[in-house]
């Protein structure tokens, strides 16, 4: 998608700080990396050829983002599925339709790689992320999604 002041395109090399600092909207508090750890799980993701981190810009600035993961498959006529995660927009820049327009970017990338689904997990509770969830394509009470966590450190 683009338009004169709106651009949605994959993230390159030098977007790692746009997008941390996206993220910084994404969770009040999160998980502490090293900056090599860090590094490496970027250049991973960039250089995934089923991983899409998308960036979505408007005038200039760094408004929102999401990752899809298109993963192989052997069901469904062996057609791949996508999982999109990590879907931020800015404060001041929600309810404008932005997160609409990212998510529409998302999926059509995922239609075109012959995606038979796409799922999307949500911690969030409040209606209008699940409105802006709907209003992309999303449909709500299809399947049931759940969730595990890895055990804490020194076993069970």
């Amino acid at each position: 998608m683009q338009s004169d002041t709106l651009l949605v395109r994959p993230a390159a090399e030098n977007d790692l700080d746009a997008v941390l600092s996206l993220y910084a909207h994404l969770h009040d508090a999160d998980e502490m990396v090293d900056d090599r750890a860090l590094r490496t799980a970027w250049e991973d993701i960039l250089a995934d050829p089923r991983t899409r981190l998308f960036l979505l810009e408007y005038e200039g600035v760094q408004v929102s983002t999401c990752v899809l993961h298109i993963l192989p498959n052997l069901t469904r006529g062996a057609r791949p599925y996508g999982l999109i995660e990590n879907v931020v927009t800015r404060r001041e820049f929600r309810n404008r339709g932005f997160g609409t327009a990212l998510l529409t970017h998302a999926l059509d990338h995922a239609w075109k790689e012959n995606c038979y689904t796409v799922m999307l997990l949500s911690g969030r509770r409040e209606q209008n992320v699940f409105r802006l969830y709907e209003k992309a394509g999303f449909v709500r009470g299809v399947k049931e999604g759940l969730i595990a966590y890895p055990p804490p450190p020194g076993g069970l």
